[in-house]
C-alpha cells in the first residue's frame, strides 16, 4: 500500500523510566498515562509515538529540552472491591536529535545511495502505535481473535489470525507492506479441560500418573490463570509448578503458632467452595519458597497467551492449513485488514502526516514461458515442457544420476510386514536405476523392523551392523530409508 512521505519536522527524545522494567506493556502503559495527563499542559498538544523502550518521537518539538514527570499506575481491578495497588514511576524525557526525512525523500527520488534507517524506523514506530494498543504484538506481527476465526490446533492450543506490517522504500516510493499471519495461542480453557486435551484423556474422575503430572507441569509452568471460585473477583496468578500430592493430602500453616489446615477445609470454610476433584494435584503459584495452592478446578487459563514452544506435526499442519489461501482470497483479506485498521483515520498517522492508500499497489508484470527440460538421450522421453510448474518423471532418465552404492532400510511401522518392506525396497531400487541413477539393487542389510518409540537405539544398532560390513571395504552408508507409521505423528518430525 503506497504511503505518502510526511513533510513534518520530526524530533527524537530519549525516555528514562525509573524503576526500570523489562516489559514493553508496562512501559507503554506508563507513557500512555503520561500523555493522557499532560498532553495539553506540558507536551504542547503533541501526540508522541513510543517504541516501548528508550525512544519517543514527536511531529514538531516539545516545549522543553528535558523534563521529569511522576506517573502512578493502578493495577487492574480484580473485582474484589479492595484498594488497587499503586506503582509509582519517574519518567525523564530528554531531547536527543531531529529525525531527517529529507534524506529519505532523496533516496526515494534516486538521488541518495542508502536508505536512512532511522527515518524508516520512526515511521514504522508511528504506524505500530495504534495496532500495539488494539492487538497482541509479537515481533512485527499483531494478533487478535477479532481479526478472523480462531481454529483449534489440538492439545489445548488454538490459532489466532493476525497481520505483519512494515514500512519499506520501494521502486514505486514509500510503501506499507502487510501480510496475513497466524500463530498458536493457549486456549482460555478451565485448567482441567486443558489438561484433559493435553493428555487426550478424561481426567475428571481419576488421579494422574507421575508421567501425566510431569507433562502437565511442563506445559503449564509460566502460564497465567485466573480464579473462578470468587464470583466477579478474577485475580490472576502465574503458575510456578504442580504439587506431587493430591489436593486432599495437602495442608499448609495458617498462623505462626503452627496450626495447619487442609486445602479442602480452607476452601470450604473461607469461600464455601466444596472441591470435587480432590484426587488431582494443585497448581502452585507465587514463588517456590512459599507457594500458594490453587485447586485445578477453580482456575481458568487467561486469554491471549502466545504458545512459544515447539508445535507437533498435527498442530503444524493445522496451522499451515489455516494460513494457506488462494491469492485472490488473500488479497481480499489483506485489503479488508487495511480498511479495518483505518490508517487514514489513525490519530498517530494524522499527527505525523503519514497518508496510506487503502488500495493495493498495482504492479506491471508478465508470465515467463516455462523452460523446456532436457533429459538423458537414452530415455524413452528425451525432454518435456512443464505445465503449471509440474511434470512427470515417467519414461525419463536423468542426465547425471546420483550414486547410491550402500543403503539400508529400517521399518518403524508395525502395520507394514517384513515382506511388504522388502518388496518396497526392491521396487524403489529398481525405480531409481530406471531413472538413470547408479543405485545398488540390494541393501547392505535386509530391512529390519523396530519399535517407533526406540528410534535412536534402533538406528545406532543397525548403523553399527552396516559399518561392520562396509568398514573393512572403506565405504560409508550412502542412504538410510525409514518407513514411518504415519506422516503426522511425532516420529515424522525427527
Amino acid at each position: 500500500f503506497i504511503a505518502q512521505l510526511p513533510d513534518k519536522d520530526l524530533h527524537h527524545y530519549h525516555v528514562s523510566i525509573t524503576p526500570e522494567v523489562t516489559s514493553r506493556v508496562v512501559n507503554r502503559a506508563v507513557i500512555h498515562e503520561l500523555v493522557n495527563l499532560h498532553r495539553a499542559a506540558y507536551l504542547g498538544g503533541r501526540l508522541p509515538a513510543y517504541d516501548g523502550r528508550k525512544s519517543l518521537y514527536t511531529a514538531g518539538p516539545l516545549p522543553f529540552a528535558s523534563k521529569e514527570f511522576q506517573i502512578t499506575l493502578l493495577d487492574d481491578d480484580d473485582g474484589s472491591g479492595a484498594q488497587r495497588r499503586q506503582r509509582n514511576f519517574k519518567v525523564v524525557i530528554k531531547f536527543a536529535a531531529r529525525a531527517d526525512l529529507h534524506r529519505l525523500g532523496m533516496f526515494l527520488a534516486g538521488r541518495h545511495a542508502e536508505a536512512p534507517q532511522e527515518a524508516l524506523q520512526v515511521l514504522d514506530i508511528v504506524l505500530r502505535e495504534l495496532p500495539s494498543a488494539r492487538y497482541a504484538p509479537f515481533g512485527r506481527s499483531f494478533f487478535s481473535p477479532d481479526l478472523g476465526r480462531r481454529q483449534p490446533l489440538g492439545d489445548g492450543l488454538e490459532s489466532w489470525r493476525g497481520f505483519y506490517q512494515s514500512i519499506r522504500p520501494t521502486q514505486m516510493g514509500l510503501s506499507l507492506n502487510i501480510d496475513m499471519s497466524a500463530t498458536a495461542f493457549i486456549e482460555p480453557l478451565p485448567v482441567i479441560d486443558y489438561a484433559a486435551q493435553l493428555l487426550r484423556s478424561d481426567i475428571h474422575s481419576r488421579p494422574l500418573s507421575d508421567a501425566e503430572r510431569v507433562k502437565i507441569k511442563k506445559a503449564l509452568r509460566g502460564v497465567k490463570v485466573e480464579v473462578t471460585h470468587r464470583g466477579n473477583m478474577r485475580r490472576k496468578y502465574r503458575i510456578s509448578g504442580l504439587t506431587t500430592q493430591a489436593t486432599r493430602e495437602l495442608t499448609f500453616p495458617v498462623d505462626e503458632g503452627g496450626t495447619v489446615k487442609s486445602v479442602v477445609q480452607y476452601f470450604q470454610e473461607t469461600y464455601g467452595f466444596a472441591i470435587q476433584h480432590t484426587y488431582l494435584p494443585c497448581l502452585q503459584v507465587g514463588n517456590q519458597q512459599r507457594p500458594n495452592y490453587l485447586p485445578m478446578e477453580v482456575c481458568k487459563i487467561v486469554e491471549g497467551q502466545r504458545y512459544s514452544k515447539r508445535l507437533n506435526q498435527n498442530q503444524i499442519r493445522a496451522l499451515l492449513d489455516e494460513t494457506c489461501q488462494y491469492p485472490r482470497d488473500r488479497e481480499r483479506d489483506i485489503t479488508q485488514m487495511v480498511k479495518h485498521n483505518a490508517y487514514q483515520e489513525d490519530p498517530y498517522a494524522k499527527e505525523f502526516g503519514i497518508k496510506i492508500s487503502d488500495r493495493l499497489a498495482s504492479v506491471d508484470a508478465r508470465i515467463l514461458p516455462a523452460p523446456r527440460l532436457k533429459y538423458n538421450e537414452t530415455g524413452r522421453e528425451k525432454d518435456c515442457l512443464p505445465r503449471v510448474g509440474q511434470w512427470n518423471m515417467m519414461n525419463k532418465k536423468m542426465v547425471n544420476g546420483g550414486k547410491v552404492r550402500s543403503w539400508m532400510c529400517v521399518n518403524f511401522a508395525r502395520n507394514v510386514p517384513d515382506k511388504l518392506a522388502r518388496d518396497f525396497c526392491h521396487q524403489l531400487a529398481q525405480m531409481c536405476q530406471d531413472s538413470g541413477m547408479d543405485f545398488a539393487l540390494e541393501p547392505v542389510l535386509p530391512p529390519m523392523s523396530a519399535r517407533p518409540d526406540q528410534v535412536e537405539r534402533a538406528l545406532k544398532a543397525r548403523y553399527h551392523e552396516a559399518m561392520n560390513i562396509l568398514g573393512p571395504q572403506r565405504r560409508e552408508l550412502d542412504l538410510l530409508i525409514g518407513i514411518l507409521p504415519d506422516n503426522n505423528g511425532s516420529l515424522y518430525g525427527i
